[in-house]
């Protein structure tokens, strides 16, 4: 492995760093593969992107480890935290933001984890798991891992699951798996989404914490129809805010135009 001499990188230079370690593990494992590094930045990122998502579950060195925590915390503030008072209160302890869910620093973010919960393993794919998993490090991956060898596996729908957020602004992932839509929503299917947010708010509570930010759970790739899902996520946190009179609050994080809209809408 790379001896890690430098106490002051640049980020280029951490990034390359932590490039050339993966690179060196996936060929020592794959021995007739090779992997050219490419000198520009923003390639070399979609390939430590890539090669984090399709690693295993598991630790690397200590100073690669050290390296990657201070490139993507140094990461997360190029791209600017965002707070709750960042935010327009839409409703009593009802907030909506528009953005990178990455960005956020609340109690929890919503991951929309598939039923094995180790993460997306598609490399640069675009779901929000994947981006999770990226920005959090590869200590998600590995804590993901201890968790489940507990758990009746795979992960039944509606349930929601705590881990920490690593390098994210946020102090906690709550990973939850929606419904999968294959045809008309049936009631079940309803059923399941609004015990994912139900959920999340029960363990979110369990816990103590005091704000929590909802992804968009279950469009998108699972095919839920955007405008229902959201009413569904919007009736379930009002009723559940009203029913236990808890003060937590509460941040619908849209990404596409579209969501917007709608909970735009659809909120006071």
């Amino acid at each position: 492995m790379i001896d890690y001499k430098e106490l002051h990188m640049t980020q280029q230079e951490r990034l390359s760093y932590l490039v050339k370690g993966l690179v060196e593990e996936y060929t020592e494992k794959y021995k007739d593969e090779h992997i050219e590094i490419p000198n520009d930045e923003a390639e070399q990122f979609t390939l430590f992107r890539a090669l984090c998502n399709i690693r295993a579950a598991g630790a690397m060195p200590i100073e690669w480890m050290k390296v990657q925590d201070e490139y993507l915390n140094t990461l997360t503030l190029e791209k600017g935290i965002v707070r709750i008072k960042d935010m327009e209160e839409r409703e009593p302890q009802i907030y909506l933001w528009q953005g990178d869910i990455t960005r956020l620093s609340v109690d929890a973010i919503v991951n929309a984890a598939n039923n094995q919960l180790l993460g997306c393993f598609a490399p640069n794919h675009k779901c929000i798991d994947n981006a999770i998993h990226t920005f959090a490090g590869i200590e998600l991956r590995m804590e993901c891992a201890r968790m489940i060898e507990y758990m009746d596996m795979p992960e039944k729908t509606g349930v929601a699951r705590k881990t920490y957020a690593y390098n994210l602004p946020a102090s906690h992932v709550i990973h939850t798996v929606g419904p999968i839509v294959y045809d008309t929503v049936t009631e079940l299917e309803k059923e399941q989404l609004s015990s994912c947010y139900r959920s999340c708010l029960e363990l979110a509570n369990a816990y103590s914490l005091k704000s929590i930010a909802f992804c968009c759970i279950s469009t998108g790739e699972f095919r839920f129809p955007n405008e229902l899902a959201a009413q569904i996520a919007i009736d379930t946190v009002r009723t559940y805010l009203k029913e236990t009179n808890s003060k937590i609050q509460v941040v619908f994080n849209v990404f596409k135009d579209i969501d917007y809209e709608i909970y735009n809408k659809l909120l006071g």
